[in-house]
């Protein structure tokens, strides 16, 4: 098959590594989705729109701190990037939490149909309101240079080219540097600055350094193809580092602290803890604070370590794949949502490494579909009997 013959063996680990980084974020915002029906069996179809709200909030703190297009600062601010997450975070969390006060809490006690058509029309409205105030056209984008590390990168080879061919490589670099400076020297006696310039019988220093040129492209991506290797930037690895440990601090308060053990009892049975004496709405706040937040904090990660083209529309892409990611997992389920995220980023990857960028968003519901019908649970979700 033409697209199996596509497939470029030695590039996949590379692929599946920058799956792991797009996953990771997905996972962030997947875990939204999940706490919040947890507790409350609600889909916040409006989260992501709060996470086109990180976005733009990183944005303009950015801008505050003078990286902007016409103007950056000469000298690196390394803590740029944290007023940067924690804006967005505080910020989304806030609005996480008002849209819950204002938006979700009159529909408590009404069917829970009307809540799924009120987050959908708090998703439009977002969308299309905030299209009117945040600068969308052409569309910005955060500045690399807001990243201290944006040039760094971290590289590992797996797997080393023959040596043989390196030493080949190694020749031909050697004879194109000898040959281009007898051009240079030659043109230099001459007093002329252009090879059109030279003698027909200095014709062939031209076409010895075109040939090795051309020798030198041909054995590099010989040598290209013939190892493996996982280059990752510094900053995407300051991303996958700070979501890693985002995903086990949501661990730790879910599972270790008092407000963690109110969630799990209000999850359990809404009406049971409140009457054990749980504040059950100061709980929900909470949950979607803390939903938000990390949602805020995948925004900026997008944003500046990915370079994500900001519009007000941007959350729309991400925050269906993040709710498929949640599905996927196990919707309600903390560890599902993680592992959910980053399948759904090496899917796409992998469709990347088969020539088939174009079909990611095919094969990730494709994978959806197949999963909901062979363990409608999730991965790791249970099946749960519910009166209705």
């Amino acid at each position: 098959m033409t697209w199996l013959a596509a497939l470029d063996v030695n590039g996949l680990p590379q692929q599946l590594t920058n799956g792991i980084v797009v996953g990771a974020i997905y996972a962030l915002i997947a875990l939204g989705y999940t706490m919040v029906y947890g507790v409350l069996k609600l889909i916040n179809f409006a989260h992501g729109e709060v996470f086109m709200i990180g976005c733009f909030i990183s944005l303009f703190v950015s801008w505050s701190l003078g990286y902007t297009s016409s103007s950056i600062p000469t000298a690196t601010n390394p803590s740029a990037l944290m007023w940067m997450i924690l804006a967005s975070m505080l910020v989304c969390g806030l609005v996480g939490v008002f849209l819950e006060r204002f938006a979700y809490r009159p529909m408590r006690g009404q069917p829970r149909i009307n809540s799924l058509i009120t987050a959908i029309g708090i998703s439009l409205f977002l969308q299309y309101g905030l299209s009117l105030v945040f600068p969308i056209s052409p569309p910005r984008t955060i500045t690399e240079q807001v990243n201290p590390y944006w040039q760094n990168s971290v590289s590992v080879t797996l797997r080393a080219a023959p040596q043989e061919l390196v030493n080949d490589r190694a020749k031909v670099v050697a004879e194109l540097k000898t040959a281009v400076d007898a051009q240079n020297a030659r043109m230099k006696e001459l007093g002329i600055d252009s090879t059109f310039r030279l003698p027909e019988e200095d014709k062939y220093l031209v076409t010895t350094v075109r040939n090795l040129e051309a020798k030198e492209r041909e054995l590099g991506a010989d040598v290209n193809k013939s190892e493996t290797r996982i280059t990752v930037p510094t900053g995407k690895m300051i991303m996958l580092v700070a979501t890693l440990a985002l995903m086990l601090l949501l661990r730790w308060v879910v599972m270790g602290t008092a407000v963690g053990r109110q969630m799990r009892a209000v999850s359990h049975d809404f009406d049971s803890a409140s009457l054990m004496g749980i504040d059950v709405n100061f709980v929900v706040s909470m949950t979607f604070f803390i939903g938000s937040a990390l949602a805020g904090a995948g925004g900026m990660m997008a944003a500046t370590f990915q370079g994500v083209a900001l519009t007000a529309f941007v959350g729309l892409e991400y925050g269906v794949k993040a709710f498929v990611a949640a599905v996927l997992g196990g919707i309600g389920n903390i560890p599902g949502a993680v592992l959910g995220g980053l399948l759904i980023g090496m899917l796409e990857s992998i469709a990347t490494a088969f020539g088939q960028s174009a079909y990611q968003n095919i094969v990730t519901f494709f994978i959806l579909i197949l999963v909901l019908i062979v363990k409608p649970a999730g991965l790791l979700g249970s099946a749960k009997a519910e009166k209705v």
